[in-house]
């Protein structure tokens, strides 16, 4: 057992304390008294200095052969068992406090992990911002504006807040491409990181691929004011538990659901002159041509995504409302998301999606990111042109058990759960992926020593 030692002094100091109390209550027995609680004390100097094995005492037998020894004669005095039991109730019940305590504890702090960007990347982002400002004449785009209104080309979206992720999103696309200049990617971000963005992109080049980087916030603000969620929100992510009805006794499966925010129903309303993009997240890696993406016939279909059929509308029906929908239909994933902007507008998505989020009791900035669930499925109702599986793999955020063979035949990888590839908690093993697209001789990388 790993870190046995450790485990049995832990067990002996619970004996010790429960008998304890009995013992100092008995006549005669000062000198037993004063040797438990020596040895209890002992017992907790000991463990609050070593957590595991390799930490303890080289004198640790002897303790444990003086513990055992003064427990041996407790349990010899008489005592009333009721009140040793009541005790290691006590302990018992303190045991179990403490150990929810720091579960919760562990639990906080892991999505407070998750969550929050390294220091490290934000004095990256926080350099390359002060130098734009420094550079005046970086100031006007290097890309005529027509060129990102043609429609000819291939468009992508990327909504991102993080520069090193958006890059590596473009360069695994480029490089895999046949065609990489007719590629044109368009990033929406925040006000916070626009500066940073573009100062990151004019300084690079991917391949001659014309890079777009707009402020979502001041394009909402300025160009669609009926909007009024000028926020920028990425893609929402959800831990779904599914219990099975036919099955109770059946565990419980816990899936991940990547789906758009709100920002994403905008699409169509900033880029009026384009039919067709290919939405990608910032945490998906490109491995091959993905020029198919734009010869699929998807009919009177609006939202090319890979179904997962994991969970179905009908079984989460009580995140879903009152409308109506398909029990049987398969939710989808973000990802790799081929739109259709002609049907998107025709089919009035926006509109449906913004009387949609008129039944949402809006709460606080959460309930609103939650409700991106409901929204996103509903809004797509028999509007999902379903992609092959086999194109986007995901799950590397969460998932250890993927085979490295299938992720290296797949299209593009999708690092959807809290394990991003740019923290340090992200899955080792599919580090690998993603740190080839990643630019690395950088100045300013190295002075924020930023090491993903």
């Amino acid at each position: 057992m790993k870190d046995s030692v450790v485990k049995r002094l832990k067990d002996q100091l619970f004996v010790a304390r429960s008998y304890y109390p009995s013992i100092a209550k008995l006549q005669g027995q000062e000198a037993l008294t004063h040797e438990m609680k020596q040895n209890i004390q002992d017992h907790e100097r000991v463990l609050s200095a070593s957590a595991v094995d390799a930490d303890l005492p080289s004198f640790i037998n002897k303790k444990i052969e003086q513990m055992e020894h003064t427990i041996a004669k407790a349990k010899s005095c008489t005592v009333e068992c009721h009140n040793v039991v009541r005790k290691l109730r006590q302990i018992l019940d303190m045991t179990d406090d403490e150990a929810h305590f720091h579960m919760k504890q562990s639990a906080f702090l892991y999505n407070l992990g998750s969550q929050t960007l390294p220091k490290t990347h934000h004095c990256f982002s926080m350099r390359l911002t002060l130098e734009y400002f420094k550079s005046p004449s970086l100031d006007s785009d290097v890309y005529p504006a027509r060129k990102f209104n043609t429609p000819n080309h291939r468009h992508y979206v990327i909504l991102s807040k993080n520069v090193l992720a958006a890059s590596v999103v473009i360069n695994s696309t480029v490089i895999n491409s046949k065609e990489p200049a007719n590629n044109v990617f368009h990033i929406l971000t925040d006000a916070q990181n626009f500066y940073g963005m573009k100062y990151w992109f004019a300084r690079n080049s991917y391949k001659k691929a014309p890079i777009h980087v707009v402020n979502y916030e001041e394009m909402v603000l300025e160009k669609l004011p009926k909007f009024s969620m000028r926020e920028l929100y990425l893609s929402e992510e959800f831990r779904v538990l599914i219990r099975s009805t036919e099955r109770p006794t059946e565990q419980t499966r816990i899936e991940y659901l990547s789906l758009f925010s709100h920002s994403h129903f905008f699409i169509p309303e900033i880029f009026k002159d384009l039919k067709k993009v290919v939405v990608l997240d910032d945490d998906v890696v490109v491995q091959r041509d993905l020029s198919f993406l734009w010869k699929l016939d998807m009919g009177d279909k609006v939202n090319g995504a890979v179904e997962f059929c994991g969970v179905r509308l009908g079984q989460v029906r009580n995140l879903l409302g009152k409308t109506k929908y398909d029990p049987k239909s398969c939710a989808w994933m973000s990802g790799v998301n081929v739109i259709n902007l002609d049907k998107w507008r025709k089919h009035k998505v926006t509109e449906n999606y913004l009387l949609l989020l008129k039944q949402v009791k809006k709460k606080d900035e959460v309930s609103l990111r939650e409700a991106a669930f409901s929204l996103s499925l509903l809004s797509f109702q028999n509007l999902v042109y379903p992609l092959d599986g086999r194109s986007t793999l995901s799950g590397l955020g969460y998932d250890y058990g993927i085979d490295p063979e299938v992720a290296q035949s797949s299209a593009a990888l999708h690092y959807n759960g809290n394990m991003k590839p740019w923290l340090e908690l992200g899955i080792l093993d599919y580090k690998i992926y993603w740190r080839r697209f990643l630019t690395r001789e950088d100045r300013f990388m190295d002075e924020c020593n930023v090491n993903p």
